[in-house]
């Protein structure tokens, strides 16, 4: 989660709500100065370096980076007669980008109808992210969308008394769980294998990938299709789950010191757009850099 996506209090969907004594208005586009210095990479040059970027974060989308157009290669953005209009930002001009003979159509953007309280977006451009090969904060590539500072992950240990059941099978049983704590989701518990009956889960073909803990490979237990799943490999900052296994509430039966969980607000990850997709198989096997 950050804060237009997923559950966040800009998202339209968020559990919370502000405290305050008229309604607030059903879409609310937050623009902020990313205080990073990010690049753009197409066609095997770079075609984009600024660290002026302004993140905009709006409803039920991730983030997105708009670049100064100064900061932008002047001969890698061709105008095309494609006009679009943004129902908060009004008239919205698309370009071709060219690089190192390659072309992305339609792969940037620009709010050419702006209202009165959108300055921020002037003169400013963002490129569709899958169109692109690859951004970047400094010499480091960021993969899935851009970073969102108000996402956030903790992980804690517990001796909570954890329990997987597919129908009269155990399958899991410890009172080592980890907890996962991601912004805007409901928590994750994390079991390690030796308190696992492996025999039970049926690896699939296929997997997924998370910005923030990298690719995830999942299990069959029965009938019972995806009901769990582990990062095998997780990113060093989520290092304490990596080859650990979680549960999916709604497909197996999983107690918490005899209470039985249930799938919660916010334990579905959302993909917003085609533009911020990323498969598996563009950062496999390892952290892009």
């Amino acid at each position: 989660m950050g804060l237009s996506w997923q559950q966040g209090p800009l998202s339209g969907a968020t559990p919370g709500r502000f405290l305050v004594p008229d309604p607030l208005p059903e879409r609310l586009l937050f623009a902020e100065p990313l205080r990073r210095r990010m690049r753009v990479r197409f066609g095997g040059e770079w075609i984009a370096d600024s660290e002026t970027v302004v993140l905009l974060h709006e409803p039920g989308r991730y983030p997105v980076a708009y670049f100064p157009i100064e900061d932008i290669d002047s001969g890698s953005l061709e105008p095309l007669e494609t006009v679009t209009e943004h129902r908060d930002l009004g008239r919205t001009s698309w370009f071709a980008v060219h690089a190192g003979g390659r072309t992305a159509r339609r792969g940037a953007w620009q709010h050419t109808g702006l209202p009165g309280y959108a300055g921020e977006l002037a003169g400013r451009v963002a490129f569709a992210w899958r169109a692109m090969d690859a951004f970047y904060e400094e010499d480091e590539r960021i993969v899935g969308h851009a970073a969102d500072a108000y996402h956030r992950i903790d992980i804690r240990r517990t001796s909570r008394h954890l329990v997987v059941c597919s129908g009269d099978r155990q399958v899991a049983d410890t009172r080592e769980p980890v907890v996962l704590y991601e912004s805007g989701f409901a928590p994750r518990w994390y079991v390690p294998r030796t308190a696992i009956d492996e025999s039970a889960l049926t690896p699939v073909e296929g997997q997924t990938f998370c910005p923030y803990k990298g690719l995830a490979s999942y299990y069959d237990i029965g009938e019972a299709k995806g009901a769990a799943w582990s990062y095998r490999e997780a990113w060093p900052e989520v290092g304490r789950v990596r080859d650990l296994v979680s549960f999916e509430p709604d497909k197996v039966t999983v107690f918490l010191d005899g209470t039985v969980l249930k799938l919660e607000p916010g334990q579905q990850v959302t993909p917003h757009g085609i533009d911020r997709e990323l498969t598996a198989d563009e950062i496999a096997p390892g952290r892009p850099r």
